[in-house]
């Protein structure tokens, strides 16, 4: 039986996944209406999925019956597949003539790896194809109510990683640099150096009291979002009990969240109209 929902999809005239190609995805911060259709078309005719621990697995329901769903989720501080092995697990479906899709939480290309799988990809002459996703730095914000920019608060906005390969404090983050010219700073992976993070920023001029949002399960029915300052934040992340996976946000767009809380809202919140023009600070919840 035909479905209207496929005959829409057909209708579009998107691209036809080939065998022995491999489709990186990227599957949006969590919540299953943030996929795109590009993704969508990708989960419906993949032989093979092959897929991160922060790809919600409701959205594995879109695979096509039959499809082999294979799990390669990587978590800091946890046992996980090396990420040489995934790459080459994904050359292995393709050369059997597998359709690969490597569904990806957030966008493949931002700090989710995609950029290395890609060029293995290519080193081995596998074809493939990117599809973008909504990164967490932008949707998962935008879900807590905070927008990564405001033209009454920022001009310029900067991602980073809260680690490299070491597992560490990135050494390679001119931190006294970002802490002086990004009125914004959006973090991926920082809650376990937030400490040292904080510490690094205020050293290069940031103040403590600067507010702080962190994003815990973005997008997701669990979401949890603390409002805090600079100075208190991995402090207050400890008593509230949070863990990853997160989104750190620091700078002034965390206080329009008393505006722009929607699923606050939702529930029946009272939202401030003008949290900036009342010079109102964050409040811990």
């Amino acid at each position: 039986m035909t479905h209207a929902s496929d005959e829409a999809l057909k209708a579009l005239n998107l691209p036809v996944f080939e065998p022995g190609w491999v489709w990186l995805a990227g599957a949006g911060p969590g919540d299953p209406g943030l996929l795109t259709l590009h993704a969508l078309n990708g989960l419906r005719q993949a032989d093979v999925i092959v897929y991160d621990a922060l790809v919600d697995t409701s959205i594995l329901g879109f695979a096509k019956e039959g499809a082999t769903v294979d799990y390669a989720g990587k978590r800091g501080g946890k046992p996980s597949p090396k990420q040489r092995d995934i790459s080459l697990k994904l050359i292995d479906y393709a050369r059997a003539g597998k359709r690969v899709l490597r569904l990806k939480g957030g966008d493949p290309f931002v700090f989710g790896r995609g950029g290395e799988e890609a060029l293995t990809l290519a080193g081995a002459h596998v074809p493939f194809r990117i599809i973008p996703g909504i990164t967490a730095g932008i949707g998962g914000l935008a879900y807590a109510g905070i927008p990564a920019t405001h033209r009454d608060t920022n001009q310029t906005v900067t991602f980073l990683t809260g680690h490299d390969q070491t597992g560490l404090t990135p050494s390679a983050v001119n931190w006294d640099a970002i802490a002086k010219g990004s009125p914004v700073i959006i973090m991926y992976m920082a809650m376990k150096h937030l400490e040292t993070i904080a510490a690094k920023l205020t050293s290069g001029g940031r103040s403590v009291d600067e507010p702080v949002g962190i994003v815990c399960n973005a997008s997701l029915e669990n979401q949890a979002v603390l409002e805090t300052t600079l100075g208190r934040a991995a402090e207050d992340v400890k008593a509230a009990g949070l863990e990853p996976p997160a989104v750190v946000c620091v700078g002034e767009v965390v206080r329009l969240r008393a505006g722009l809380d929607w699923l606050g809202a939702l529930s029946g919140k009272v939202l401030d109209p003008d949290p900036l023009k009342l010079g109102k600070s964050s409040e811990t919840g």
